[in-house]
């Protein structure tokens, strides 16, 4: 019987089904297909859900008179704007309250994570009972903690506190002289952005002569001295255009002035005071993961505690507090939404509380509100990755 010779034959050609790459590419069609059915079906549900409920969908609202009142608007407004000005003043109000909370925040936040590595011990314990508490409680009671039982509970407007009869606080809010700017007060303004610029420039270099020479220049006094001397030297050349709209008690309030409302200041502080413990924790963390022989070697050189930290620890401890410090201050521009619960006028509570509301746009206002978190996060998490960038350490 003949045996066939198969030796110098090729191996059949496998199957294209078998071959990965047809596997995967085919696996990422299924699932984009799969995407794309679920979408559109989304969209013909809702369009069918809203056609039955006769509300028309589209933008369209945003022309129409809003017909109610904002407490506090940066922008010019009243009960004939229309919704479009109305999502204008609760994103404005939003981004207020987000970037003063990040810088209030990361101040005390330095100060608490810094004061937990103190060797004062009253201090360290201090800093520890602050960071323990605070970010044990949720964040909504502590809102209800600061508007109802401290500012409610301040006076009333006839029984206000008050600083030279000219600030007054009462359950009302801060009430303050309002400035009035009058016919040349724009030099003002181009000398104190000269002085931010003049001051910038100082700033790089300093740093680059310390770098070269390691002599240190004031700086902080020179910008602070730029940045109060020029505009107070602008505002007497131009003949004094600035005036104060002084607040007076009229009635059952004041008229007059300018007010700062309890809603603001009680998610101010909540929003603050809690996101700061986590980032002293961030804070202690990032100065803990730099080498004990840094310290050491900065003292041997004759630097004292407060430049050794500042100068040495500091800058090297950064690398390692931006990045959490990013997730903090993108979950306090999330949590002023809680703002709702004591009606600050922000872009939850105005557009996609009220305005929702009366116009049962569901679909459009709850995309633009998403949109717009979604952008502010983007925005923020893009500066913060670029600050890092800048911080880290390059090798020579």
């Amino acid at each position: 019987m003949a045996v066939q010779d198969t030796a110098g034959e090729a191996p059949g050609k496998a199957s294209f089904i078998y071959d990965p790459k047809v596997r995967s590419i085919a696996a990422q069609i299924a699932l984009a297909a799969l995407l794309v059915y679920v979408g559109y079906s989304i969209v013909q549900n809702t369009a069918a859900n809203l056609e039955r409920q006769n509300i028309a969908s589209g933008f369209g609202f945003l022309s129409t008179t809003a017909g109610f009142g904002i407490n506090q608007s940066l922008i010019e407004y009243t009960e004939e704007s229309n919704y479009g000005v109305t999502f204008i003043v609760g994103l404005l109000n939003t981004v207020l309250i987000a970037i003063v909370g990040i810088f209030l925040a990361t101040i005390v936040g330095f100060i608490v994570g810094i004061a937990r590595l103190s060797h004062n011990w009253v201090i360290a314990k201090l800093a520890t009972v602050y960071v323990e508490v605070l970010r044990n409680i949720p964040l909504l009671l502590q809102i209800f903690f600061w508007y109802f039982a401290v500012l409610r509970a301040l006076p009333n407007p006839r029984n206000s506190a008050s600083i030279f009869d000219l600030v007054f606080l009462n359950n009302r809010g801060l009430i303050m002289p309002r400035p009035v700017f009058e016919e040349g007060s724009s030099l003002i303004f181009w000398a104190f952005l000269a002085a931010l610029v003049v001051s910038f420039g100082i700033a790089r270099w300093a740093k680059q002569r310390q770098a070269a020479t390691g002599q240190q220049f004031p700086v902080f006094l020179w910008s602070l001295g730029l940045i109060v001397g020029l505009p107070l030297i602008a505002y007497f050349v131009s003949g004094l255009p600035v005036s104060f709209d002084n607040p007076e008690l009229k009635g059952f309030n004041y008229q007059g002035g300018m007010s700062v409302i309890p809603e603001f200041v009680a998610l101010l502080l909540a929003l603050s005071l809690y996101t700061a413990a986590f980032i002293a924790e961030i804070v202690r963390a990032g100065i803990l993961a730099v080498s004990h022989g840094q310290s050491e070697a900065a003292h041997a050189l004759g630097l004292r505690h407060g430049p050794t930290l500042r100068l040495v620890i500091i800058p090297q401890a950064m690398r390692v507090i931006i990045p959490p410090l990013t997730s903090q201050y993108l979950n306090l521009t999330k949590n002023s939404s809680l703002a709702v619960a004591i009606a600050y006028p922000d872009l939850v509570s105005v557009f996609a509380g009220t305005t929702l509301n009366q116009t049962g746009q569901a679909v459009e206002i709850l995309a633009m509100t998403m949109a717009v978190y979604l952008t502010i996060s983007l925005l923020t998490s893009f500066f913060m990755n670029w600050f890092n960038a800048k911080m880290a350490l390059v090798e020579r």
